[in-house]
């Protein structure tokens, strides 16, 4: 298969490469450093990487932004900084992809843990998680490609980096993230939400 993956140089894109390159062709995307350049908060760069990159048989998406604030410091900016790039941006990936991802092709998303198991100052990230879910569920029924999202839990390198924002969290390895992607783009299911989470 030919796969598009946005975010190919992140902690989980890296995995999620590294995972799939040795049977598929992957192509890259991202604002440097890729394939093709991209800019996810911009429908017109989003046209025009689909117009370099051609028919395609999957997109996998592990970019996305959003602000960590408590919401008594939040800013209107800050919540339209996360809503543009993580959740607009991929349901724009979605939108326009529909037309170069062939039939029975797939979307992969990225939400994350934070929509139903929040820390201090995620209103922002659960509110564009939840939405996420709730669009790939809505979407499946439409398109003629499939849809999925990966939810991960913190990853175990961010919790070997020192933070204390997930008390008693063990985290998930980024290898084990990609495997959901594995399932999304190589399986037959759609409209799912893959929850990669410790276990206690």
């Amino acid at each position: 298969m030919k796969i598009l993956l946005v975010g190919a140089s992140g902690t989980l894109g890296t995995a999620v490469r590294a995972a799939l390159a040795d049977r598929h062709e992957v192509v890259t995307a991202s604002r440097q450093g890729a394939d093709l350049p991209l800019d996810m908060t911009d429908p017109d760069s989003v046209a025009a990487m689909y117009a370099r990159l051609g028919p395609v048989d999957a997109v996998a998406c592990t970019a996305g932004a959003v602000p960590l604030r408590p919401l008594a410091e939040m800013s209107r900016a800050d919540l339209e900084a996360g809503i543009g790039h993580k959740l607009l941006g991929q349901v724009e990936l979605v939108r326009q992809g529909a037309a170069h991802v062939a039939p029975g092709g797939s979307f992969t998303l990225i939400t994350s843990v934070l929509s139903h198991d929040p820390i201090p100052g995620s209103t922002a990230a659960a509110l564009v998680s939840g939405a996420l879910k709730a669009f790939v569920v809505a979407a499946a029924i439409e398109l003629r490609q499939r849809i999925n999202a990966v939810s991960p839990s913190v990853f175990t390198t961010t919790l070997a980096g020192g933070t204390d924002r997930f008390p008693g969290a063990r985290g998930v390895a980024p290898a084990d993230v990609a495997r959901a992607y594995v399932k999304s783009i190589e399986g037959a299911q759609t409209g799912r939400v893959y929850r990669v989470e410790e276990p206690f």
